[in-house]
């Protein structure tokens, strides 16, 4: 993955209303390069298809006052949605880095649930933000889980305290990590908690969650000159409290 969008994981937030963001209007051009941009971004897995469509803010119910929706589509394979939160985090980090906001949008209905033969998964809402002081001036102010709560073993530097940042539905902040040799990644059920979310919904959005949370670590390892081989397990979505989704086996590729 390209590391260029790491500096945007510090000043990204999620615009939970766009209020106050100035009467700016996104062009056709960037519309257009917002759709080139996605073609480009990897996969966890390239053999699940996806797309994307931008639609009006008015052909979705989401209404926090956003120009335009992305809604992201994809053929339903094992690990598709792992692979959409993988691909729309990719994406979101790419529209902070032109001044574009976004708020993830899980429980919002469309107009069309299909495109192409794939499935609607889930959108990102988006408006034009000129003035950078909109965006998170401090990241280490936003409500996460304290580091104890999310890793277990050796810590990383330049990745531990960071990864916790990620955006999650609900900001459940569904995982555990445990590095014991290899780095697992668990989606993390906390029996009886489940915030706002039907309780049927719970696993869809948090195996969106992991593909997201991937996106995060593999630009902080990346950024700390960290290489990996990732292999991945299936998450079928069940209640059990700890589901593994990833294992990373890491090697420094710079001096310490």
């Amino acid at each position: 993955m390209n590391n260029e969008p790491y500096d945007m994981i510090f000043k990204r937030k999620s615009f939970h209303l766009f209020r106050n963001t100035e009467d700016e209007h996104l062009s056709n051009e960037e519309l257009s390069d917002i759709q080139k941009a996605f073609g480009t971004l990897e996969s966890l897995d390239p053999s699940i298809r996806t797309a994307i469509r931008i639609v009006p803010a008015e052909m979705t119910t989401c209404n926090r006052g956003e120009e335009y929706c992305i809604l992201i589509f994809s053929e339903k394979k094992d690990g598709y949605l792992q692979n959409a939160g993988y691909l729309g985090e990719q994406l979101d980090l790419y529209l902070v880095s032109r001044n574009i906001g976004t708020l993830w949008f899980g429980i919002g209905k469309v107009e069309e649930k299909s495109y192409d033969g794939l499935d609607f998964v889930i959108m990102i809402a988006i408006k034009k933000i000129s003035d950078d002081s909109r965006y998170r001036k401090d990241m280490y102010k936003s409500k996460r889980k304290p580091v104890e709560e999310i890793w277990k073993g050796e810590m990383i530097t330049g990745v531990t305290d960071i990864v916790r940042f990620a955006p999650s539905a609900c900001n459940t902040q569904p995982w555990l990590f445990e590095n014991d040799g290899s780095l697992k990644l668990y989606r993390y059920r906390k029996p009886g908690k489940r915030g706002i979310m039907p309780s049927e919904m719970v696993s869809f959005y948090n195996r969106i969650d992991m593909g997201v949370m991937m996106c995060f670590l593999e630009l902080c390892l990346g950024h700390e000159g960290i290489s990996f081989e990732r292999t991945l397990y299936t998450d079928y979505g069940s209640d059990a409290e700890l589901t593994l989704n990833a294992e990373y086996s890491l090697r420094r590729t710079e001096n310490e």
